[in-house]
């Protein structure tokens, strides 16, 4: 090979992971999805986005801030304190949350400046478990397709919106409806307008900096008596421990549970990973973007804590729900028009968490259906008509929608917390542990521009364990104080995963047995200049089947493949 590049042709076979003698690409050029359809190669499917279109370092700082900044600070630390029933241990949640989202974003960092490939996770699994074939990349698939929805913030979107307008509506159909109407306008501005999808991102990642530190030094003038309420006296007995009507009583479930609902408002950290192939010099804007974005946000969520119970006594914020900012604002400002206006920015902030999720999860469905592992890949993967991922944002809005309508009226706002988050625990327990094989086990050949120590790796992995095993440890309260029992989530949670591996099973196993093929994989160079893996069927009698890369492997990689 030359020194120069050239792109136009697979890397060499020592690039990759073989199951088995590897294919020559031309041979192999036509792709199909899991129903036999044609998806690239003859297809002619591109998609390549414009340059002007790329994001560079402050829309990627935007692009996570407005995931992490939703309904979580806003309404999550009512709660947490419920749980906890300490002022000094419910902050203490959000440090020790802040930690782990710094060493996750440290192992994230690695893999995603290893691979700049947009899809997150899926390369980073599909690196390391390399075995069984097609495994890791089915149940990541289903855990995004099923659990990558908007419902949460599209949901506490319509609450703020019915408070600011003084009709408050904790749940019911009304909040559903307006929040059904939020997730329609944003994936319809994300599919015809990306430019202004992008745009008003930005604006509200703006918008969002802004309330917080107006709640911040809110809470430096509530800490200095200018209130319109008597001092709750929240930090005179700052360990002490609330029992009673409203409080959890503490334990080690409550604490697991607080807990993950805080990591559950840090969430969005890792969003920049999932879109890297729209970012402008990709492993630099993301070792830029995701530092600033984190740090920033975790000041402010530990800051705005201290505010809320600077202002609110610790009765009404244990009884607050999803509500606590428009507690604050109320006794902060009086029933004026500023109180009501200011549950309006909150909701602003929620459908700026939605535009942001709802762009990155359409990209990495796009990802799976391009690589022919949805169910009608080549009508998920299409970029037609607005060369926008139109048809993968659809399929984002149906999710999103199903969530929304199908639960009755009652406890399922934190139960659709819980279960989104939860599966997550299990994911980062598997990327966390692959970095670490990756980096002893020396035959790998791995190497990234970004080194996390390993005791960091190591505390990452053990802290998504914690929240994936203890909320299985019984509660001291009703086993069923939430209107389902404590064990509901994280079965249902663990049942999804395991979903994953149904499909793998019919995917690769059922279908190509009943239809006489053998299911194989093939590595490219698509047109975007990137290493890809494409899956294709192949006739039982042909034996030969396409290799897969060994993604992060740079040793034997084109030059300037995957190194700053």
């Amino acid at each position: 090979m030359s020194d120069d590049p050239d792109f136009t042709k697979p890397p060499p076979p020592s690039h990759y992971a073989p199951y088995a003698d590897s294919v020559d690409s031309e041979a192999a050029s036509e792709v199909f999805d899991s129903n036999g359809s044609l998806l690239s190669g003859k297809s002619g499917q591109v998609y390549g986005i414009p340059e002007s279109r790329k994001i560079g370092v402050m829309g990627a700082v935007f692009l996570i801030l407005n995931k992490m900044i939703g309904t979580g600070i806003f309404s999550t630390p009512s709660s947490i304190f419920a749980s906890t029933g300490s002022v000094g241990i419910s902050l203490m949640l959000w440090a020790v949350a802040g930690l782990l989202t710094l060493s996750g974003l440290s192992v994230y960092l690695e893999f995603g400046l290893a691979i700049p490939r947009s899809g997150g996770e899926k390369n980073y699994l599909e690196r390391v478990f390399r075995t069984p074939p097609f495994l890791v990349t089915s149940v990541f698939a289903v855990q995004m397709i099923l659990l990558g929805f908007s419902a949460g913030n599209s949901l506490a979107f319509g609450r703020y919106v019915l408070l600011a307008a003084g009709h408050p509506m904790p749940d019911g159909w009304v909040p559903r409806l307006i929040a059904v109407i939020c997730m329609t306008f944003v994936v319809s501005l994300h599919a015809v307008l990306p430019k202004w999808g992008l745009r008003l991102t930005n604006a509200l990642g703006i918008f969002k900096v802004i309330v917080l530190l107006l709640i911040v030094f809110s809470g430096f003038a509530a800490l200095a008596g200018c209130r319109r309420v008597p001092n709750p006296h929240n930090f005179d007995d700052f360990w002490s421990i609330e029992k009673g009507d409203g409080f959890g009583g503490g334990g080690a479930y409550a604490y697991a549970t607080a807990l993950l609902q805080v990591v559950y408002s840090y969430k969005g950290w890792e969003n920049a990973n999932y879109v890297m192939g729209e970012l402008k010099n990709p492993q630099r804007t993301l070792k830029i973007a995701a530092p600033l974005a984190v740090v920033g946000v975790t000041i402010l969520y530990v800051l705005a804590n201290v505010a809320y119970f600077a202002a609110i006594p610790k009765a009404e914020l244990a009884k607050s729900e999803v509500i606590v900012a428009g507690l604050f604002f109320r006794n902060m400002f009086g029933e004026s028009m500023a109180a009501r206006s200011l549950p309006a920015f909150v909701a602003l902030s929620n459908i700026g968490n939605v535009l942001a999720v709802s762009f990155a999860h359409s990209r990495v469905n796009q990802e799976l259906a391009k690589e022919g592992i949805l169910p009608w890949s080549k009508f998920w993967a299409s970029s037609k008509p607005f060369k926008t991922p139109a048809a993968s944002l659809f399929l984002h809005w149906i999710v999103t929608v199903i969530v929304l309508i199908a639960p009755p009226p009652g406890p399922a706002y934190n139960f659709i917390v819980n279960l989104y988050t939860y599966p997550g625990a299990w994911i980062n327990t598997f990327v966390a542990g692959g970095l670490i094989y990756l980096r002893l086990k020396k035959s790998e050949n791995w190497s990234s521009p970004w080194q996390t120590h390993i005791l960091v790796a190591f505390v990452y992995l053990l802290l998504n364990l914690f929240l994936a095993i203890t909320p299985f440890i019984p509660p001291n309260s009703d086993w069923n104080a939430d209107g389902y029992p404590y064990y509901a989530f994280p079965l249902v949670g663990i049942a999804i995963l395991f979903l994953g591996a149904v499909y793998w099973v019919i995917w690769t196993k059922v279908w190509p047995r009943l239809g006489g093929y053998v299911l194989v994989a093939e590595t490219i160079i698509d047109e975007t200049g990137e290493v890809v893996v494409r899956y294709r069927k192949s006739p039982k009698e042909d034996t030969t089947i396409a290799s897969r890369p060994l993604l992060g492997d740079t040793s034997s990689a084109p030059p300037g493949y995957g190194s700053l």
